[in-house]
């Protein structure tokens, strides 16, 4: 039996440019017509772009048993490694009359919408994440929560919505999650039943099987943006203040050690993607994360990611081993993703030796809670390390902490820029460069504020002066 998917020149041409088949003849039966066209021209995608958006329609209600009958007939005929590497609209073509011939053969009551709509349900399982798919291409999506065969959600502006997306059951869920997985290197199933993995835009995704998730697998997915906003973006839309944004600018032309502190979606690693912008294109960065998604623009950037044990419980490289390893690169600057960990202390010496203009991030309610949370991440390494000695660290590494929230409207905003002053004592003393206070809020719930700055004078001037910005500082200050 001829499948399809074969290579080219085993097949006869139907068009140009595509490789077309039909189902095997079946004796006696319809010669099988050509496919139909779509109902509506805009539903086929461009042939020239695999992620045109996908056809606005609404989905169909096949009947479970045919539409699983018919589906296992059409993937029959069909060589899944060879058809990955058709393009999708013609892929989707050539399911669509495969779809159609068994429909005539068959005498089944389809529609051309029906036909339609399981050639591209069929086209997206194989070439891309199925049912997901739409939703990825959204660029209105943030977040992508899969928590069930029928129920999927997703976040828009910073609101949760529940989607019409559904999967056929948990076994459908449970394909394209191993699909993400194996596309970077990873495995996900009942022996290693969680991974973080990321997509090749750059997207987090976190995955847990049964048993741990006890009714069905669960997908998460933190969505990358296509369009990376700079500060001037983030100012733009609400986030920051153009003051808030120069000083922001400034601290990272001036090389301090900047630590951006906020709970999960909060905007932390956008924030600190668009910081990045301002360092000079003569140094040399090395990123340090667990899912490679930072997208620095500069030409000499070393991006390092971590490695999950093995089956075996070998092989395993943490963020730690990879600071260390960073040391021995001669980096101008080091970024670290997210520091979760004991790489903590590695972290504090790195800045404290030499690699002025470090920035990292850390989850945590405010500024404070953020300094309580490195000291705490230090002792999980350096468990006889005086408490006092660990603050010592604190303060002559971190210069500035950037406290990102998102709040009850669904905006991210920068909410305070504090500064690491010294120890009195036993506690580290801060200074609130700009604080964010609570106005009101309009009647579309929009809350709106106004910061509050104590103007005094950063310890770090000096800094600010070997630079030449302490003017451009102080007139940020006043402008708060």
């Amino acid at each position: 039996m001829k499948k399809f998917g074969r290579r080219a020149d085993e097949m006869p041409l139907r068009m140009a440019g595509a490789v077309l088949v039909s189902p095997p003849p079946i004796p006696g039966a319809q010669p099988v017509a050509p496919a139909l066209p779509p109902a509506e021209p805009s539903m086929a995608p461009p042939a020239s772009s695999l992620f045109a958006p996908p056809p606005k329609h609404e989905e169909p209600s096949l009947h479970p048993v045919m539409s699983a009958s018919l589906r296992e007939r059409v993937i029959e005929q069909i060589e899944p490694a060879v058809a990955t590497t058709v393009p999708r609209d013609i892929l989707r073509r050539q399911i669509e009359e495969i779809i159609h011939g068994i429909a005539n053969q068959e005498r089944m009551e389809l529609s051309g919408r029906e036909q339609l709509f399981l050639a591209e349900e069929i086209a997206d399982d194989m070439t891309g994440y199925g049912p997901l798919r739409p939703l990825l291409l959204d660029e209105s999506i943030n977040d992508i929560m899969v928590n069930g065969p029928n129920n999927v959600y997703v976040e828009r502006s910073g609101k949760l919505e529940r989607v019409a997306v559904r999967f056929r059951d948990n076994d459908h869920i449970a394909a394209v999650a191993q699909k993400i997985a194996s596309q970077v290197g990873r495995r996900v199933d009942e022996s290693s039943p969680m991974v973080d993995c990321r997509l090749h835009d750059g997207s987090r995704v976190n995955i847990i099987l049964p048993p741990l998730s006890v009714h069905s697998p669960c997908i998460s997915i933190r969505k990358f943006p296509s369009r990376r906003l700079n500060i001037i973006g983030m100012i733009e839309n609400g986030s920051m203040t153009p003051a808030i944004g120069q000083l922001l600018e400034i601290a990272s032309r001036c090389r301090l050690n900047v630590l951006v502190s906020g709970g999960t979606g909060s905007g932390k690693t956008t924030l600190l993607n668009a910081m990045s912008q301002f360092i000079d294109h003569s140094e040399r960065i090395v990123t340090i994360e667990d899912a490679a998604e930072l997208q620095l623009q500069q030409p000499h950037v070393i991006s390092l990611e971590t490695r999950p044990p093995s089956l075996e419980g070998t092989g395993q490289v943490t963020q730690r081993d990879l600071l260390w390893n960073a040391l021995r690169m001669r980096p101008d600057r080091i970024v670290v993703g997210e520091v979760r960990g004991a790489e903590a202390f590695d972290m504090l010496q790195a800045m404290n030796t030499g690699h002025d203009g470090s920035i990292s991030t850390v989850h945590a309610n405010s500024a404070r809670d953020a300094l309580t949370r490195v000291e705490n991440m230090v002792q999980m390494g350096q468990v006889n390390l005086p408490s006092r000695a660990i603050r010592s660290q604190i303060v002559a590494a971190l210069d500035l902490i950037v406290q990102v929230e998102r709040m009850r409207d669904g905006q991210r905003r920068i909410v305070q820029v504090s500064e690491v002053i010294g120890l009195e004592g036993e506690v580290i003393t801060t200074n609130d460069i700009a604080l964010f206070e609570y106005k009101d809020e309009d009647v579309h719930g929009r809350i709106s504020g106004t910061y509050r700055s104590t103007n005094a004078v950063p310890k770090f001037k000096s800094r600010l002066v070997y630079y030449g910005l302490d003017r451009a500082w102080a007139e940020a200050m006043r402008q708060i």
